[in-house]
């Protein structure tokens, strides 16, 4: 049956359900498009996601020990495909009778600027042109470029003195074996002048930071936020298989691309900066961190773990859920340093679903063994929704 599956235009295989919504609200799938994927928390079941009126809803598929599919006992179908041509004919009990299966959006992969650069990331300045300033930063300006006239990329120009050289590329050379579909793709430099060019694949809708604030509310509400927290989550469980540090975990360092694509950015760069900014803590080994977002064991000791990276997770939760809210709003970074000396933890914010809060408090466990991986943290965020709690044998959707 898999491999009879595999040749279906609406099995999609291990895919997410964040994958799934994103996959049938593309704008030529109408009402009662369709797809089956394999369910992420259940081994061996599946769920169907469909399309009504432009909210996507998702039905777990049960199986039998001995064979066959169900949404309810009441109607079991031997097979999958004997599944999706009964449904065709009537939705018994779905939000709409199933139509035509979704159509496949192509989601584009990172990629190197050429065979050249898989391995030589310093490349020619005379090549890259700056086309139109999209921000800037304490750090420098990021720009919408164009590489050889032929490739969109995007252009941070630092301001000189804001790294050594040298310790950059040691850190690009790591950045660039580092591929992932939620990290940023790093794809050259250009560090023989000042100021120096960080080359990467271009995320056009900005920061998370600037994107949530913009938005606030009107347009992107729980599940977009729970999506959003869940690829930051993947591409931080990919750092963490391998053995990497972000240190700079933040909203503001999280990009937005087509298609509501969210893809961590900046890993690697917080070892080399050298910054100069109030709520910077510097400490006596002249390491600067941003305080409002450093877990306490870090403050104190300089020592760095994946699990300072988590606690730095739940104030970029924080920000999610707030709309890019400033943590410890009006607190100084001297002041948090206080607070947090004390086992202070940031309040839920209004609005914000006391599930979501009680992964912002795991994270912020004051023993740093005792936080989730990101790998956990990613799987609970996916299945956020997913609670077997929301189902009856009369109505299976999962809520």
């Amino acid at each position: 049956m898999r491999s009879f599956m595999l040749y279906t235009r609406w099995f999609f295989g291990a895919i997410k359900r964040a994958d799934a919504e994103n996959q049938l609200l593309y704008s030529e799938n109408q009402t009662g498009a369709f797809l089956i994927r394999e369910s992420e928390s259940q081994k061996g079941e599946f769920s169907l996601s469909v399309l009504d009126e432009g909210v996507v809803k998702h039905y777990r598929i049960r199986r039998l020990d001995e064979g066959g599919f169900f949404l309810t006992r009441r109607k079991i179908f031997s097979t999958l495909n004997e599944f999706v041509s009964y449904y065709t004919t009537a939705s018994d009990g779905l939000c709409v009778r199933l139509e035509k299966p979704c159509l496949k959006i192509q989601v584009p992969t990172p990629f190197d600027l050429s065979y050249k650069t898989v391995d030589q990331w310093e490349i020619e300045r005379s090549s890259v042109q700056l086309l139109k300033r999209l921000g800037s930063g304490q750090f420098g300006e990021v720009w919408e470029g164009l590489w050889n006239n032929t490739t969109p990329v995007a252009v941070k120009t630092l301001k000189p003195g804001s790294m050594d050289p040298n310790d950059f590329l040691r850190e690009a050379q790591i950045m660039k074996s580092l591929r992932h579909p939620k990290l940023i793709q790093l794809y050259a430099v250009c560090t023989l002048e000042d100021p120096i060019y960080i080359i990467t694949e271009l995320m056009r809708h900005g920061s998370l930071q600037e994107y949530l604030q913009i938005d606030a509310g009107s347009k992107i509400y729980l599940t977009q936020q729970v999506d959003m927290a869940a690829q930051v989550a993947s591409g931080m469980a990919y750092l963490e298989s391998q053995n990497y540090i972000h240190r700079d975990l933040a909203a503001r360092n999280v990009l937005v691309g087509e298609h509501n694509i969210y893809k961590v950015a900046d890993f690697g760069l917080a070892r080399v900066f050298k910054v100069d900014n109030e709520d910077i803590y510097e400490s006596k080994h002249e390491i600067k961190l941003p305080v409002k977002w450093t877990a306490p064991e870090a403050i104190r000791t300089n020592k760095f773990s994946i699990k300072s990276d988590v606690w730095s997770f739940g104030i970029l939760l924080y920000e999610i859920i707030t709309y890019g809210k400033m943590p410890y709003t009006g607190r100084t970074g001297a002041e948090v340093i206080q607070m947090l000396s004390q086992n202070y933890r940031l309040p839920q914010p209004p609005n914000c679903p006391e599930q979501f809060y009680s992964i912002m408090l795991e994270c912020w466990n004051a023993e740093p063994t005792e936080r989730p991986t990101f790998e956990k943290l990613h799987l609970k965020l996916e299945d956020y929704f997913e609670t077997d709690s929301s189902y009856s044998e009369t109505n299976n959707f999962i809520r």
